[in-house]
């Protein structure tokens, strides 16, 4: 299921992608945090105005608990266009952190975190420097911070306090994959079991 979400995501077969969700699946990325029809959406819209975004896994390791599981997998986000006028790859390297719940005999996705470990941009044309706006660049974490700088061009409102290799953010994020697969959370955004719903 963690393969096939990359695989039917970038290939745009969203009626099978689709299906490693659950019905009430949530999506957080640098660029988008809601639904994952919402985040379909404007995936498709994207596509159609050529944003090209890319992702490649790496190991995966699972813990899991009845009918619950918190998986890591390694991951690499690839995305082509424009810094400042020069065409360019900016490739993020991190892990996609995964809520999965089996539900009357199926497992799927409940909630998916990435964690942005680092990253880097090149020029398609390596004999051009790249001036980035330093102000811009760091206002992000160092985790993302190109890739940030590139969603932001495109015209994507990036979120500033995603999770990075270390710090509270990501233990924060532990923490809760452990409550998740406890039984203290009904929902792994993270509400407490019992809590009225948002």
């Amino acid at each position: 299921m963690i393969e096939n979400w990359a695989l039917w995501r970038d290939a745009g077969l969203w009626e099978r992608f689709r299906g490693v969700w659950h019905d009430d699946g949530w999506m957080n990325a640098t660029w988008f945090q809601g639904s994952f029809e919402d985040f379909i959406a404007v995936s498709v819209e994207g596509w159609e105005r050529g944003v090209s975004i890319l992702h490649f896994l790496g190991g995966t390791t699972i813990d899991l608990a009845g009918d619950r599981a918190f998986t890591q997998t390694k991951m690499t986000i690839s995305q082509r266009g424009l810094l400042d006028g020069v065409l360019c790859d900016v490739v993020c390297t991190g892990r996609f952190c995964d809520f999965f719940e089996r539900r009357d005999g199926r497992w799927a996705i409940v909630v998916r975190q990435p964690v942005y470990e680092k990253d880097r941009a090149d020029p398609l044309d390596s004999s051009i420097q790249l001036k980035l706006d330093v102000e811009l660049l760091e206002r992000f974490p160092s985790g993302y911070r190109h890739l940030a700088y590139l969603q932001t061009q495109v015209g994507y409102e990036v979120k500033e306090d995603m999770p990075g290799l270390t710090g509270p953010l990501v233990d924060e994020l532990y923490a809760r994959g452990r409550r998740w697969l406890a039984g203290e959370l009904d929902n792994p955004r993270g509400q407490r079991a019992g809590e009225p719903s948002a």
